[in-house]
């Protein structure tokens, strides 16, 4: 195979204008760059400072643009996802800040039911796939993606490619920010949070102090009960804005995915609830391994926040009115 020298094409497969094509042919031989896999193939010259530096930058900018955000997301599952992608979408002036507690996004969306790879998602929510370009065999009432990484990656790659879109994983939220508000009752107003480790290492070291993103509208979808699920949920509980979790019920499917398309809502001034979430709050069935409850939960918690934007009086972050 000859060496390919790196002119006439641009990172995104498009041809370049010649200016800007003799721009990077030159700056490819200055850099001694060569795209030959016949044993000479050679990478720019880079140093290890300016790796970490090209990281730290960002990354920091980040934190430091998204300290006050117009809509905060716990967790990055199916429903997170499905909400972030509608909100976004649809609302591109919002700033949406994206948290999931693990390294990988995505939750249990991955695989089907079983560590099986089919995803079963019952119709109407079919009509999301076609949104987001995820082909499925239809089977009548429900249809089949060949593999839930399908729809989860590309989920996430059309989420991620949103502007108004950020999304830090291996973020862990360990408390939620509860003001009072403009009528004098409380209000959950943002997230405290950590990163995953330091916050599964508490027990083990020192003192090692939370941040935190303000935010007037925050949705949670941590999904049911587990290490780090329904987080939100139970911490209503103990902060004394939620008498009781309902706690989920068994598995009913009929039941269970329109109860949570049709309750997810506003459970609390400021936190809109979606997901599997919403089932532990409101002692719902369970649906188990059919996804289309997920898709329409997280689409419906984006038409709440917008609902918000477009009624209340936000000024510095925060609802005034």
């Amino acid at each position: 195979m000859a060496p390919i020298a790196l002119d006439q094409t641009a990172t995104n497969g498009t041809s370049t204008p010649n200016g800007t094509a003799a721009l990077k042919a030159a700056q490819a031989n200055d850099y001694g760059v060569m795209e030959d896999y016949e044993g000479k193939y050679n990478f720019a010259p880079i140093e290890e400072a300016q790796v970490s530096r090209a990281m730290i930058k960002r990354y920091f900018n980040t934190m430091y643009e998204r300290a006050v955000s117009d809509v905060v997301i716990i967790g990055a599952g199916s429903a997170g996802l499905s909400c972030a992608y509608h909100l976004a979408t649809s609302r591109p002036d919002l700033m949406i800040t994206i948290l999931e507690a693990n390294v990988a996004p995505g939750g249990g969306a991955w695989l089907g039911g079983q560590l099986m790879t089919p995803m079963v998602i019952r119709k109407p929510a079919d009509a999301f796939l076609r949104k987001i370009g995820v082909e499925y065999e239809d089977e009548g009432p429900f249809v089949v993606v060949k593999h839930a990484a399908l729809f989860t990656s590309t989920l996430l790659s059309k989420v991620l490619a949103q502007p108004n879109v950020v999304l830090m994983n291996a973020t862990a939220v360990e408390d939620l920010i509860i003001h009072k508000d403009y009528t004098g009752g409380q209000r959950v107003a943002g997230v405290v949070t950590n990163w995953t480790l330091v916050a599964l290492n508490h027990d083990t070291q020192s003192c090692m102090d939370p941040n935190t993103i303000t935010a007037p509208v925050i949705i949670t979808a941590t999904g049911h009960d587990g290490p780090m699920g329904a987080f939100s949920a139970k911490r209503l509980v103990s902060a004394g804005l939620l008498k009781e979790l309902g706690n989920m019920r068994g598995l009913d499917m009929n039941r269970a995915e329109p109860a949570v398309v049709n309750q997810t809502r506003e459970v609390t001034p400021g936190l809109i609830m979606a997901g599997m979430e919403l089932s532990e709050h409101d002692g719902s069935n369970r649906m188990g391994p059919t996804f289309g409850a997920m898709i329409g939960s997280g689409v419906k918690a984006a038409t709440e926040a917008i609902k918000i934007f477009e009624t209340a009086k936000i000024a510095n972050g925060r609802v005034v009115g």
